[in-house]
């Protein structure tokens, strides 16, 4: 039998119950809460025919380990895993210039989450990770992502730098972001099919992960700070890419 997932907050939740509503085997309510957002959720549940259980506060907190969970969680099948074999595939599907990223050494599962959350907003076709020194997609990052895990494919691959390199070899142009770069990340053409590379806070990205870029970039700092957390560099980046696309309508 397979392990089954928790997943908690009401975006997340939500997003399970809209995209995949046949996997929640339960979901677990604060009792006493009736305002919109929880009654939207529970509407959806109903109609799905999912068990519904009102707890207290505190068997809430024991089920997801003391974290955030705005008063609902839901006890669900795992999700969908992607692999690199399914690389090929989505590349395939996407109906406009794929626009992916790529997270090399984000070890903080809410920074992952908020990057995840930023990449769903922006259309992100999917997300590339490397297996080691990177966070998985745990709850904490799901419920940091407000539903967009629920949303964008993750992939966690062997290789970073080898899969950076199949995907030029599919015609996609790879741009990391450091802070040595020579041009600005406003610079970049970033209407063709497009990765974008970011590392770790402090670290950066790799020297390997580095070489296997086409283009290093930089965001621009006009105040004190010597650089942005990853997940608000993320969004930076990856709407200058939306703002290019849409400017070229």
């Amino acid at each position: 039998m397979l392990k089954q997932e928790t997943i908690y907050g009401l975006h997340s939740v939500n997003a399970k119950l809209s995209n995949d509503s046949k996997s929640v085997h339960e979901l677990y309510v604060l009792e006493g809460r009736k305002d919109q957002r929880i009654q939207q959720i529970l509407n959806a549940a109903k109609q799905a025919g999912i068990r519904v259980q009102f707890c207290s506060r505190q068997v809430l907190d024991e089920k997801v380990h003391g974290e955030n969970h705005q008063g609902v969680v839901a006890l669900c099948d795992p999700s969908e895993v992607y692999t690199e074999a399914d690389i090929p595939r989505l590349l395939e599907s996407s109906k406009k210039p794929v626009l992916i990223l790529a997270l090399d050494g984000v070890e903080d599962p809410h920074n992952l989450g908020a990057c995840i959350r930023s990449a769903d907003a922006a259309g992100v076709s999917f997300i590339i990770v490397p297996k080691d020194r990177s966070s998985p997609l745990t709850a904490v990052a799901r419920k940091v992502a407000s539903g967009g895990a629920e949303n964008v494919p993750f992939i966690a691959v062997t290789n970073l730098a080898r899969t950076l390199q199949f995907l030029q070899e599919q015609g996609c142009w790879s741009v990391g972001l450091a802070g040595e770069a020579d041009q600005s990340i406003y610079e970049v053409d970033l209407k063709g099919p497009s990765v974008l590379v970011l590392g770790a806070e402090g670290e950066g990205l790799r020297r390997l992960t580095k070489e296997h870029c086409d283009y290093l970039a930089y965001i621009p700092m006009n105040g004190s700070v010597s650089s942005l957390n990853v997940s608000v560099a993320t969004g930076v980046a990856l709407f200058e890419a939306v703002r290019q696309r849409v400017k070229g309508k």
